[in-house]
């Protein structure tokens, strides 16, 4: 008998697991408590989960930062209790990343329960960093990011730091909006604002698994008007994937903001850094090889969530040469989905996902490509602007052109509301 299971890929442990009778009729022996072996070694790590799973409690003594006080008064904007202002959900957790934790209540969870609680949170609780809270005077829905400062590394604290420092410089309808920062002895908490989904899920949940050209276009599209403002900042994101996309609605057409900064670098225009950061799928050849980097790695990024979207694969095998797999057209493309895509969109994506940095395209160049320089894709694009109420991707200068495309051109004007011949 044991109280629960933990199960690595090589390794299972069974805790809590008594000593068997000597013999076949003799009661077993149950060690004390205190002994590290048995019930008592359970308990021992019983105590140990509850801390982790402890719920929010943050004291009054936090050190808030006031980024951009969204819908506060005065009295708001000066408290220092987070849960004055927000009130947090510990149960409901919105999604994971590089560091933080996830909170919850074990106190009326028995023995005979525990070890099946444990099956489900297990292998959530040490990577799991974004819980949903709620704006107690106006009931608007956030996001916040719970790291525990004396079980995590101060690398990892310092990430969500250089997040706050670089979103607090960053007032963009194409990037995710922060509201607060509070810090503890103990936790800092870092509040934003909350969306729908993110890219991810959206190629997941659809039917076959990946996005038609209009609707990637029209995310891609965003993306890079995003990365525009970035880089005109000399910010550079460093860890662009679909899971840091974020979606406001879940509609086909939604807005686009980009989130997770804490890998984001300064880098000038003619500047190269060398420290490690992003996730290895999305990273260019010159990060994995730890050479120097600028902001073409961005580019690359983009180039990799391009394929994915389209095809609903990624484009490397890890276990092969990139140089290689790029060089060979018939592993890169082949007729299972790429036969169905356009040229146009294969030329965009080869053009990004170049070894050599100074060949891949910049923001600008990607944004004036053809692929994206659709008038379905601009028509789609303003739709969005005027949901929004800001204007913030298309230009005015453009208007003339594209009214000249629809009068003469073949192509009528679709809305985004109706059915994409491409799904």
């Amino acid at each position: 008998m044991h109280c629960f299971e933990l199960r690595t890929a090589n390794v299972d442990y069974f805790v809590g697991e008594e000593p068997v009778a000597v013999k076949d009729k003799s009661p077993p022996i149950l060690n004390p408590p205190d002994s590290g072996v048995g019930m008592g070694l359970a308990m021992v790590w019983e105590n140990e989960i509850r801390k982790a799973l402890m719920p929010v409690t943050p004291q009054a003594s936090a050190t808030p930062t006031h980024p951009q006080q969204v819908g506060m008064d005065k009295e708001e904007a000066t408290c220092n209790d987070i849960s004055q202002i927000y009130q947090i959900f510990p149960d409901e957790v919105l999604g994971s990343g590089q560091f933080g934790i996830v909170y919850g209540d074990i106190s009326d969870i028995s023995y005979t329960a525990f070890g099946e609680f444990f099956h489900r949170k297990a292998n959530i609780v040490s990577s799991l960093n974004c819980l949903t809270g709620v704006h107690r005077k106006s009931s608007r829905q956030v996001a916040i990011k719970v790291i525990d400062k004396l079980r995590f590394p101060t690398k990892q604290e310092a990430a969500l730091k250089n997040e706050v420092a670089i979103l607090q410089n960053l007032s963009n309808p194409g990037v995710v909006n922060l509201e607060r920062m509070f810090e503890t002895k103990e936790r800092i908490f870092v509040v934003m604002e909350k969306l729908k989904g993110d890219m991810l899920e959206m190629i997941l949940s659809s039917e076959r698994g990946k996005l038609s050209e209009r609707i990637t276009k029209f995310l891609i599209y965003q993306i890079l008007t995003a990365l525009k403002h970035l880089h005109s900042k000399n910010i550079v994101h460093c860890d662009l994937k679909p899971e840091n996309v974020l979606l406001s609605t879940a509609s086909d057409f939604p807005q686009v903001k980009l989130c997770d900064f804490g890998f984001a670098r300064i880098i000038g225009e003619k500047s190269f850094r060398r420290s490690v950061v992003g996730t290895p799928a999305y990273l260019a050849p010159e990060v994995l090889r730890n050479k120097g980097y600028n902001r073409s790695l961005d580019m690359w990024s983009v180039g990799v969530i391009t394929y994915v979207s389209l095809s609903g694969t990624f484009p490397f095998n890890e276990d092969e040469d990139i140089n290689d797999q790029i060089q060979n057209a018939a592993f890169m493309y082949p007729p299972n989905p790429w036969k169905e895509i356009t040229q146009d969109a294969i030329d965009l994506i080869t053009n990004l996902l170049q070894v050599k940095q100074r060949k891949r395209l910049t923001v600008d160049k990607s944004l004036a490509h053809i692929w994206l320089q659709d008038y379905q894709c601009w028509c789609d694009l303003r739709e969005l602007e005027k949901k929004v109420g800001v204007r913030y991707i298309t230009h005015e200068s453009d208007d003339a052109r594209w009214a000249a495309y629809r009068k003469h051109g073949s192509s009528p004007l679709r809305s985004p509301t109706e059915e994409d011949d491409d799904t």
